[in-house]
């Protein structure tokens, strides 16, 4: 498949995380859900008070900040992009204590720290890997917690086998693609040891969980043409890889694929002692 470094340089990171500023409209529509199971171990993991104070990094759609609004806490959005963060203040409107800001986290100040938590919802690696630690520490009350859901593409046992079929099409465009299958889920690593190993936080708890959507071959292009590394081809190009992968799967008896998802939430605390220096 389309595969991009596990850790990419900050010219690229600059480059695809504004990509989907392009596209808000298609983002929200096509883009899965989360389980509502990971908010209530988040809300758990990391003791949430009642109406607790949230930093949200890149917020996006708000595809997260709704199942936390509808949770009476108050959320701050921090979001680079200026139109994800207009169609998510007007999601929101309902939502007074829901604020959205169209600033980069790296460079936010905002005018009261002190915050319960800081959550980032398959965002966080879109963050100066030098600063996402301590800036996040640096919000966040003695005692807060730090919340990072990544999600990934997987492969499970009996998963679907158009994945071991659809890497021919990205080579046939792309000679630099790995044509890779996506990894099985226990191959996955959660950020435990990359949380306890920044110094600023300690490991609370991770929950792990998977689930499978379907899609017919319109939905399944539309959620592709949401992806930075898509979106970051040149137009001709991505309009012939989406075109190939859609008559893949409308060749297929049930004109359907199936698609595994794993979304893996670490939740750290900023441990009592901390010293904002």
């Amino acid at each position: 498949m389309l595969h991009h470094p596990a850790v990419p340089s900050q010219s690229d990171r600059q480059r695809l995380r504004t990509t989907f500023e392009e596209v808000p409209e298609l983002y929200d529509r096509a883009r899965p859900l989360y389980p509502e199971q990971i908010f209530d171990d988040l809300a758990a993991l990391a003791r949430l008070p009642e109406g607790a104070r949230i930093v949200e990094i890149g917020c996006g759609t708000g595809q997260a900040t709704l199942p936390l609004a509808q949770r009476g806490y108050a959320v701050t959005c921090v979001e680079l992009g200026e139109r994800l963060a207009a169609y998510t203040r007007r999601k929101l409107d309902a939502f007074p204590e829901v604020k959205i800001v169209n600033e980069s986290f790296e460079t936010w100040m905002p005018r009261e720290v002190g915050f319960d938590a800081v959550v980032a919802f398959t965002a966080f690696h879109w963050i100066d890997p030098e600063l996402r630690y301590g800036k996040s520490a640096s919000l966040l009350r003695a005692g807060g917690a730090l919340a990072v859901v990544v999600t990934q593409h997987v492969l499970a046992d009996g998963g679907d086998g158009f994945f071991a079929e659809v890497g021919e099409d990205y080579i046939a465009l792309m000679p630099d693609a790995d044509g890779a299958l996506p990894p099985h889920p226990d191959a996955v690593p959660d950020l435990g040891d990359e949380v306890d190993a920044s110094g600023l936080f300690r490991t609370l708890g991770v929950g792990r969980y998977v689930w499978d959507v379907t899609y017919t071959a319109d939905d399944y292009t539309a959620v592709l043409d949401t992806y930075s590394g898509h979106r970051a081809l040149e137009e001709d190009r991505r309009r012939r890889l989406l075109e190939r992968i859609r008559r893949r799967i409308e060749a297929r008896p049930e004109g359907t694929v199936r698609k595994s998802y794993l979304a893996v939430l670490t939740v750290a605390g900023r441990p009592e002692s901390y010293d904002r220096r």
